[in-house]
């Protein structure tokens, strides 16, 4: 055994003269290729220093090089700044940054706004906008078949309709508007994206990421729907839904504002974790009715924004379907939208027409005071609308507003209100429209009725609440369109 290690580990002298010999053969071949790799190595590394002003395409071919090959160079580092005695034992702290901890720009989605405007929607690293000032360039590059291969380069203009509410991202929408049509024609052509960082903070640090936003393929484009009337008279955009939400008060809202709308109405959902299989057995038959578009949103939850990203959400929405409605809702599942007897919703907007926006009075209900007027084993039974009555009539208090706009006059929109708009806004809405907010109550599955009342006002930890009816004699009829237009398939639907 002995001998048989010492044969494998100690080569014989003929295999020690074999390797001497290739190497003696080869040492030109590898001599040059060590050589021209080191050169190349050399070179990128030089790149690394060039200002920002080099174009950004060669910049981002050249951070790309060093991956073809197997030996990369390690990235540069900043200089390590140490802690510094300013004056009289006043000391200044230094601190290192290491890494990234947020991303430049999360892209969701961009859309054309018209024949020579596009909107690009996205998340970015809120501290990067809050002690930087990161900019965006916006590149049309042509189809290569198309006769003008000309490429046109403008500034992006930024807009952060999130009113500061980011947290670790914040939402940005950057605005590309050039100064001649691009792409109408329909030859086809590629929005990109250049977003600079401008530092970050750091004033020695500059880096700026390639984005391709949009490909239109020759013949893609149908510049008669920027134009043509729209199919819709009124669209819903919905905020993401998470966590367990109740399917019956689902099934409420759906079915009443169905009725509200009525047919040239259409819902657009957004599930961020929030439609499981009972919400979507409530969803399904107005799907398949076309009133409802679900669109699952849950790889948002990866970004820590705002209350689920709901600024992103909402702007999503808004430039995807701009030009489909000719008026456009923002509200939640648990406030439900009125008209006075005497009117219709039409008629309502109808004299609004002259206002790109118009925001809509909250009546704040209580979401476990029910009206106890019945067998109260008949109570559990009903619908949340029929027993919960009790409003909130406290003063001098501030209610928040939902709001109504025509989208094809607004470039970014919020949750509460649109600051950015081309047109009028109008808060003169009393006597027209109001919305029911039953907050939290859609949020759990579980009986909102805590407590049963049968008072016609009373005061609960000093707050006075008085009955309000108004969606209480509209349930009968709601229940009634249900079952006309999808006929019994919710009525065991369960909290």
């Amino acid at each position: 055994m002995a001998e048989i290690d010492e044969q494998i580990q100690i080569p014989s002298h003929k295999h020690k003269k074999m390797f001497i010999g290739v190497d003696w053969n080869c040492a030109g071949e590898l001599k040059l290729m060590l050589s021209a790799l080191l050169f190349l190595c050399s070179i990128i590394t030089l790149f690394q220093f060039f200002p920002s002003s080099v174009d950004p395409d060669l910049r981002h071919c050249i951070a790309a090089s060093p991956s073809s090959f197997v030996t990369s160079s390690p990235p540069v580092q900043n200089k390590k700044l140490e802690d510094q005695v300013v004056a009289d034992g006043f000391v200044k702290r230094s601190f290192n940054g290491y890494g990234t901890a947020a991303y430049n720009f999360i892209l969701m989605s961009a859309y054309r706004g018209g024949a020579d405007t596009f909107a690009v929607i996205g998340l970015s690293s809120k501290p990067l906008h809050l002690f930087s000032k990161p900019s965006y360039i916006c590149r049309w590059i042509p189809h290569p078949a198309t006769t003008n291969n000309e490429n046109i380069t403008v500034a992006g203009y930024k807009i952060l309709p999130d009113w500061g509410y980011g947290r670790v991202y914040t939402v940005v929408v950057v605005n590309c508007t050039f100064p001649i049509p691009v792409g109408h024609d329909g030859a086809g052509g590629r929005l990109v994206i250049h977003a600079s960082s401008s530092g970050g903070g750091e004033s020695n640090v500059n880096f700026t990421d390639t984005i391709e936003a949009l490909t239109e393929t020759p013949g893609k484009l149908n510049t008669s729907q920027l134009e043509a009337p729209p199919k819709y008279e009124y669209l819903y955009c919905g905020s993401p839904l998470y966590g367990d939400l109740s399917p019956q008060r689902v099934r409420e809202w759906i079915a009443y504002h169905a009725r509200l709308f009525g047919e040239k109405f259409h819902f657009v959902i957004h599930d961020s974790g929030g439609v499981h299989p009972e919400v979507m057995e409530v969803l399904q038959p107005w799907m398949e009715k076309g009133y409802v578009t679900l669109q699952n949103v849950e790889d948002e939850e990866r970004f820590d924004g705002y209350y689920h990203n709901q600024f992103l959400i909402v702007n999503d929405c808004l430039h995807r379907y701009r030009f489909m409605t000719k008026w456009m809702f923002f509200f939640d599942l648990d406030e439900f939208l009125s008209v006075p007897k005497e009117t219709t919703i039409k008629n309502v907007t109808d004299s609004l027409l002259g206002y790109t926006q118009f925001t809509i009075e909250q009546r704040t209900m209580s979401s476990n005071l029910c009206y106890l007027d019945d067998d109260p084993d008949r109570i559990y039974r009903k619908w949340g609308i029929e027993k919960m009555i009790y409003r909130d009539t406290k003063r001098g208090i501030h209610r928040d507003r939902k709001y109504a706009v025509q989208p094809r006059n607004v470039f970014a929109t919020g949750v509460h209100l649109s600051q950015n708009l081309k047109g009028r806004t109008t808060h003169k809405t009393e006597g027209k429209m109001v919305y029911y907010h039953y907050h939290g109550t859609i949020s759990e599955r579980r009986e909102p009725c805590q407590q049963m009342v049968n008072d016609t006002g009373v005061n609960v930890a000093g707050t006075p609440y008085t009955v309000d009816t108004t969606m209480r004699e509209a349930a009968g009829a709601v229940k009634r369109f249900e079952l006309r237009m999808i006929g019994s398939l919710l009525q065991k639907t369960r909290q």
